[in-house]
């Protein structure tokens, strides 16, 4: 790439004032000062500017701990959003989470720089599986089993059959676990619902072939291994 394409990209600036650092020898890659700007420049050099590195990063995936009572949007004028606690620079490299997880539910978000990553990861037509953990008032019953089974009834669709299973269970809550491969606006807390159910709490545990690591903490992000993000584009059909 262009030093001063990499330049701009890295510290979010125009590529006028990229070219104007170059020329004026604030920059230095691996430890040399480099003035010119249509130097081309591996993207995993590094790169400084008046001493201090910047990184020249320009993909990104990541899994994240979400907390309840979070939005997941990039702003929201009235409550705080996933975007709050975590790292400006996700701004820059377009990093978005794939797909939403309503303000009360916890557990795992998938965020990406890769447009057609996340495109193919949210297509109705792959079917990605997704998998939740579920408390939920009252005691499920062998017949909630079966409705989930045969596809719920909802006043504006109807749910592809899933798989529901009771963990355990008392007259006054159960823990169950939700398996399904689509995922519509509230469509967990609307399915236990229509059955009678109020969710209590709400917990994704796996996207795809992507499980929320046990010992990321609730708030905490880290990056895809490379074994992970390979499951996960080989799983939409770009491995």
């Amino acid at each position: 790439m262009r030093l001063d394409k990499l330049v701009s990209q890295a510290m979010d600036i125009s590529r006028s004032q990229a070219r104007g650092l170059v020329l004026t020898g604030c920059v230095a890659v691996d430890g040399q000062v480099v003035r010119a700007m249509d130097a081309q420049v591996d993207e995993s050099a590094s790169l400084s500017v008046d001493g201090k590195p910047i990184s020249t990063q320009t993909e990104l995936h990541l899994m994240l701990n979400k907390p309840a009572g979070l939005l997941t949007a990039a702003r929201d004028s009235r409550a705080q959003t996933i975007m709050d606690i975590l790292p400006p620079q996700l701004a820059r490299l377009k990093c978005m989470p794939v797909g939403r997880l309503d303000k009360d539910t916890e557990g795992l978000l998938l965020l990406t720089s890769d447009g057609e990553l996340a495109h193919r990861l949210l297509s109705p037509k792959r079917e990605v599986e997704k998998v939740y953990e579920a408390r939920v008032e009252g005691r499920l019953a062998q017949e909630d089993v079966q409705a989930f089974e045969h596809g719920i009834v909802l006043s504006d669709f109807t749910a592809l059959p899933c798989t529901l299973t009771i963990l355990s269970a008392n007259d006054e809550e159960t823990l169950a676990q939700v398996r399904l491969h689509e995922g519509k606006n509230r469509q967990v807390r609307r399915m236990f619902g229509s059955r009678g159910h109020e969710i209590l709490t709400l917990k994704r545990l796996q996207f795809g072939p992507i499980t929320l690591d046990e010992n990321l903490p609730v708030g905490e992000h880290r990056a895809l291994s490379a074994q992970e993000l390979r499951a996960l584009r080989e799983a939409v059909g770009l491995g």
